[in-house]
């Protein structure tokens, strides 16, 4: 059996109650302006997250062709969005930012100022010295905007897709044994403890805490690698004061971030080895499923914190339907890119305003 490969992040789940506004606020101030794909139908197989219950949903998978993860914009239809009862604060449980890259961070600081974009503090350097600033979004939900030079097709977008998340953790230990042994995000930039200067202008940003950012320790190639780029993954602990998980009394789908997708290859070698390392599936589609026209095999761990992580194992992507061109990866060589052409047709998916 050929390895498991893990090609980067695919995607960050957003919960919101409105789809299509909330696209297009991301559509106008984040670029992610490419519909991979929007259904309408019924999580009937995400009911270890949603009280056993399967629950109606419209979601829209969209992307920044600058490069790096998409968003998937996600709205119950069948009960109302519930919104957290309490402001949630830098390590609480679950995934607290996303990580949006820029290649100017002073150019993506002031347009998003004149446009009256809700900005926490100013410009800063993390630990690591990449310069960066953090925004909120109409519905509560924190991004950071940071330095990264890597681009696949430069847009007028002052910002490209997911670079990462920061995901607070109880115990960041045990943690790496998914994040880090499990996944290979296994190259620490940072591990440091104290109070991050930087975090000053977030909620409980003044917290003493651990921090650790992961990167993977080489560069993964084939498939959507071009397109996704290098990505990262921090975990913040909190150190001698109270958290709270996100999800606190609220499921899957509520507003806020839902979940982190890796796009991924041999599903059935991950599943043996995140099991041996503790972290069996809890969702698994098995059979290839179909989300309008786009195809392929998904499943869920949880972190130790009960965080969900989706692998996606895309075997169908339509890129223009009427004229039939798209991809099917079944038949591909796993660890050689998709060809430039193919990934920068997904321009043709672009919705404008």
């Amino acid at each position: 059996m050929s390895e498991k490969i893990i090609y980067g992040i695919q995607q960050v789940g957003i919960g919101v109650e409105n789809v299509h506004e909330a696209w297009a606020w991301y559509r106008k101030y984040f670029g992610m302006d490419i519909r991979a794909f929007e259904e309408a139908a019924v999580a009937e197989l995400m009911m270890h997250y949603t009280e056993n219950k399967a629950r109606p949903r419209h979601a829209i998978l969209a992307l920044n062709m600058q490069s790096g993860g998409g968003f998937e914009v996600w709205q119950h239809t069948g009960k109302t969005p519930e919104n957290p009862k309490f402001e949630i604060q830098i390590g609480d449980l679950g995934i607290f930012a996303a990580k949006l890259k820029t290649q100017d961070t002073e150019k993506a600081f002031q347009w998003m100022k004149n446009k009256g974009v809700d900005i926490l503090g100013d410009i800063v350097k993390t630990p690591e010295g990449k310069s960066h600033f953090f925004v909120r979004d109409p519905y509560g939900n924190i991004f950071q905007i940071i330095k990264d030079d890597y681009v696949f097709v430069n847009t007028n977008a002052v910002t490209g897709g997911v670079l990462g998340v920061i995901i607070g953790v109880s115990d960041i230990d045990a943690s790496l044994k998914l994040y880090s042994k499990t996944l290979g995000y296994s190259n620490i930039v940072y591990d440091n403890k104290g109070v991050s200067n930087d975090f000053g202008s977030l909620p409980g940003g003044g917290l003493e805490s651990r921090r650790v950012l992961l990167r993977k320790s080489k560069k993964t190639e084939g498939g959507f690698s071009p397109l996704l780029g290098p990505n990262e993954i921090e975990l913040v602990q909190i150190i001698d004061s109270p958290v709270r998980k996100i999800f606190e009394n609220r499921i899957w789908g509520d507003p806020g971030f839902i979940h982190l997708c890796f796009d991924v290859h041999n599903m059935a070698q991950l599943e043996k080895e995140c099991t041996a390392n503790g972290f069996p599936f809890t969702v698994d589609s098995k059979n290839s499923f179909d989300m309008g026209q786009a195809a392929g095999h998904f499943a869920y761990v949880s972190d130790p914190d009960g965080t969900p992580i989706e692998f996606v194992e895309t075997h169908k992507l339509p890129i223009i339907k009427a004229l039939g061109l798209g991809i099917d990866l079944t038949k591909r060589d796993p660890k050689k890119n998709l060809p430039k052409w193919i990934l920068k047709a997904l321009a043709l998916k672009r919705v404008k305003g």
